[in-house]
Order: C-alpha cells, then structure tokens, then sequence
C-alpha cells in the first residue's frame, strides 16, 4: 500500500511538473486596424479580442467624449475644408510633403485627402507601434487618458502644443507620434493594414529597427493604409528628424525625399521656423520641388515667393499672435488685401478665430508675374521726417537673432482655454 502512494505521488509530481512547463497562451493580439478603431474610441470587428473592453465603463465614456468633440470638429472644421478644396484646388499631387507636422494627419487629410504618399516630419519620436495586450484595463483606462489629452489641442485649435507635446508623447503608455497617426486614420475612414517601425540611414535608406545599423540619422513609422475613395494602398511616412540646416545636412531625409519627385507642400503652424537663416536648405527645398506650397504665415517668408508663384490668398492675415510678434510681414498684409483674399469660415494655425486666420496657396507657375511688380513698395518714415521708399520693410527682411530648433519658441495651452475637456 505504501509502495502505490508512493507511486502516485510520484505520478502526480511528474504531471504537476508538465503542467507547469507548458507556456502560458497568451492573448491574441489585435489587429493594427482595430487597434487604431479602439483608441479612436470607434467600435473595432465583431472578432476583435479588443471588443470585450467596448462594453466597460471607462472606454464607452472615452468614446462618448471622443464622439462629442469629433462632431464638433467636423462641424467647425473640416467639412469646411473640404468644402474649400473640392471648390478651389484643382490639380493635386501624388505626394505631399508636411514638414514640422508633427502627428498632424488630420489636416493633412482634410487638405489633401487624394494624396498617395504622405510624408510628416517633426521631433516628436514615433514611439511604438500600441500593444494593448500588456495593459490592465485600469491601465488601459489611464492610456487612453493620457491620449486624449495629448490631442486636445489639435481638435480644438488645429496645432498642437509644442512645449507639451514632449512630455506627452514621451512619457504616456500609448508613446511618441504612431498612437496619435492611427488614431486619425482611423477616424478619417482608413483602414490600416501595415505599420513598420524604420531607422533613417545618412544616404536616405530606410531599414527595419531590427536591423540595427549603425549611427542612424532618424527614426520613423511606415503606415500602409487605404479607404473606398482611393482603391490603391497608400503610405503614410512620418520622421522623427531635426531639420534646421545642421540637422539635415546628415540626416538623409530630404536624399529619401528626393526619391519621390515633386509634390505638393503643407505648412502649418510651424513656429515661424523657415523666417530663420539656419532652416535655408528646408526652406530652399520646399520652393523647389513644390507643384503646389499651402500655407500659413508661419510657413516660408512671403519674401521669398518671387516671379513663377500664383499666389492665391485666403482668410485675414491679423499678424502672428504676441508671441512672435517680430514676425510680422508688410508685404504679406498688402497680398492679403481685402480685395484681393478669399474668405474662409475656419480656423487654422494660431490664430484660432475663423476671422483671424490665414491660408496662402501658392501655385508654381513660370510665367506668373513676381507679387512685388504688382504691389506698390512700402513708404517708410525716417526720424528726420524724410521719406523714402523701401522694397520691404525691417519686419520682412531676416532676422539677425537665431533660434536653435530644440529650443525654439512654443505655444503653451496657457494662451487658451481648454475645449476639450480634461
């Protein structure tokens, strides 16, 4: 009798010990596509191992507000965009570049929504591509906290905060650009099918992180994405890059650029960065390989849009607000004359009033006239009381001080209220 205990506890032992061995299952892991649904508080598949977390509190209330402030953004903004562009932009490009974009898809979408090749660029890391298997739904509860607040801003007044946008995206659960990219793919109809995490070589390859290669210059995240208006896949590219003058001359970046031909340009909100001496050779090559450059007056300098530029202005150019107050240009407030600009009933780059804001589209054309052959030149006084003419006034021509790009200046939410809640 003794001698079978033995036996069977040694039986048991032996059974215990397989059972331990075999490898916890883990979770299966949600596709990209309702991954990005999830975070943009949208219902994912019927098969999604993410559908269970719709039915608790703490994500129908993320998705209640999310819901809430997108109907107002697409009442406020975006449909009025695409109002404008279907009425007025009529020859648009296969590639768009946005530099200083930060994770702004949105815009970009909404501006040039035909684009097949989507290139951002901005400081902000990408971060990691969202696992949300790793997280408790306290903490997944937290995450989408945290991501809601670090787009507050973008929804309510079209830029995002620079000085907290570090802090954001750096220390938040759902980290760096990727998270904030899916989540406006997702609630601008996309579907996503791929996302890859890349490293910026100096000769503007890119390559797999897993790779490993040595010193690269930049890291980004390639979304593959599409929707019903366009058949094709397209591409998304965003580059976490420095692109001041030092920055880019070993980056690689504007080498991968190159690759892809002409395009069209966005700038918005850009800190008034390309207005500087050491942000030339961006500045010099969005003029060149530019079909078309939509902008703000944070973009280029209206300076440096000499003859072969259609320009075609639109809203009210109020001048930038106090915090770069040194920025203002004479010439530009006489292109946007009231005779000559386009109402707009949106809002776009700091000056968050529909009434305030500006937008210029300029078209290249060679045998357009230069804006300063049409524009009388600016009267300036002396302090002697004698008058003489100037071609542009101390305002519009470049700055002496310079501005570092990772320390440049910041809109801080301290200039506005909140409208999108907590």
């Amino acid at each position: 009798m003794a001698r079978i205990r033995v036996t069977a506890a040694i039986a048991f032992a032996a059974l215990a010990v397989s059972i331990l061995s075999i490898p916890a299952r883990a979770e299966p892991r949600a596709s990209l596509d309702d991954t990005a649904k999830f975070i943009a508080g949208m219902q994912p598949s019927d098969g999604s191992p993410l559908k269970a977390y719709t039915n608790d509190g703490f994500w129908k209330q993320y998705a209640a507000g999310f819901n809430q402030a997108w109907d107002g953004l697409e009442k406020r903004q975006l449909s009025k965009i695409r109002m404008l562009v279907s009425r007025d932009f009529k020859n648009p490009q296969p590639t768009l570049f946005y530099f200083f974009s930060g994770a702004d898809y949105l815009y970009a979408d909404a501006f040039f929504p035909s684009a097949k090749t989507y290139v951002m660029a901005g400081l902000e890391p990408p971060g990691q591509i969202p696992d949300l298997r790793k997280y408790s739904r306290g903490e997944m509860a937290g995450a989408l906290r945290e991501l809601r607040a670090s787009l507050s801003s973008l929804l309510s007044y079209s830029f995002f905060r620079t000085r907290s946008m570090r802090i954001d995206f750096g220390s938040a659960k759902l980290n760096g650009t990727t998270p904030v990219l899916m989540t406006f793919l997702a609630r601008s109809g996309k579907t996503i099918y791929d996302a890859e995490l890349f490293d910026l070589a100096s000769d503007g390859t890119l390559h797999s992180v897993d790779e490993k290669i040595a010193k690269p210059t930049g890291r980004g995240v390639k979304i593959t994405f599409g929707d019903a208006s366009i058949g094709a896949k397209r591409t998304l590219y965003y580059f976490s890059t420095d692109l001041s003058d030092g920055g880019l001359k070993s980056s690689g970046f504007l080498t991968f650029c190159d690759t892809l031909g002409k395009g069209d340009s966005f700038v918005k909100s850009a800190s008034y960065l390309m207005h500087e001496d050491n942000f030339s050779t961006v500045r010099t090559y969005l003029l060149d390989h530019s079909v078309s450059l939509l902008e703000d007056d944070s973009g280029i300098p209206i300076r440096y849009f000499a003859k072969g530029w259609q320009l075609h202005p639109y809203g009210r150019y109020a001048g930038p607000i106090s915090l770069f107050a040194g920025k203002y240009q004479a010439r530009l407030n006489e292109v946007f004359a009231k005779d000559k600009t386009t109402p707009i009933d949106f809002s776009l780059g700091y000056r968050w009033r529909p009434a305030e804001s500006n937008v210029l589209l300029a078209v290249k054309d060679e045998t357009a006239v230069a804006f300063n052959e049409t524009i009388p030149p600016v009267v300036k006084t002396s302090a002697s009381g004698n008058s003489r003419l100037k071609a542009e006034t101390a305002a519009d021509r470049p700055a002496k001080r310079r501005y570092r790009y990772r320390k440049q200046k910041s809109v801080d939410n301290s200039f506005f209220p909140m409208l999108f809640g907590p």
